[in-house]
């Protein structure tokens, strides 16, 4: 880690050449998200196709993230970008945020939100510097504060790779919106994780069952 100026914005851009390679990422992430570093091909493909810097998605945003990556964790599939962009659209920040943020796309909830107002995370962030030994940490995705964050509405099924569809196709199957803070609770604890996510489906099936069965009698 590297030591902030008085007058270094964590929303700094590119602009300014820097004096040394940095990233600036709020602690909250580390803190009660759970994440890393270095950040993996997902986390990296994703903030680089969405033209972000890691502090300039809303901590929400992120959770969305980590959560996507761990279900699919739970349930062996492998995490892909496209698959994420089709439960999950970038939307500008509003006249009274400064952040980007990921939202779900209607219709096709996974998770809870984090939290409906997440507080005291602005003023909490740390510079990462990539060491000598490892010059690769900040490598593969952008680094400072973008002035066009890359929109993306949600992608059509039709447009998905077969293998792709088919990961949707079993994710939109569930029918279910997970508890994301459990979800994130459980990443390291896969029996457990496993059992949550087949608790969780077999409540909706044998829901979806008593429904069926009082409509046709």
């Amino acid at each position: 880690m590297g030591v902030c100026e008085l007058d270094e914005p964590v929303c700094r851009d590119g602009n300014l050449p820097p004096r040394e390679t940095f990233t600036f990422i709020y602690a909250t992430l580390f803190e009660r998200l759970g994440f890393r570093l270095p950040f993996n091909d997902f986390e990296k493909g994703l903030l680089t196709t969405l033209n972000v810097a890691p502090a300039q998605l809303h901590p929400n945003s992120w959770a969305f993230i980590r959560a996507f990556h761990i279900l699919c964790g739970g349930l062996g599939i492998r995490p892909i970008l496209a698959m994420f962009l089709y439960f999950f659209e970038l939307k500008g920040g509003s006249s009274r945020s400064v952040w980007t943020s990921l939202s779900g796309v209607g219709g096709r909830g996974l998770f809870t939100l984090y939290q409906s107002s997440y507080k005291g995370f602005r003023g909490a962030f740390v510079k990462i510097l990539a060491p000598a030994h490892n010059p690769a940490l900040l490598e593969g995705f952008p680094l400072y504060w973008t002035k066009t964050p890359l929109l993306k509405r949600a992608r059509p099924f039709e447009e998905l790779d077969p293998a792709d569809q088919k990961g949707c196709a079993e994710l939109e199957g569930l029918k279910v919106i997970f508890n994301i803070r459990k979800i994130l609770d459980l990443e390291y604890r896969e029996v457990d994780l496993k059992l949550f996510i087949g608790i969780y489906f077999d409540l909706v099936f044998c829901t979806f069952s008593t429904i069926s069965y009082y409509h046709r009698h």
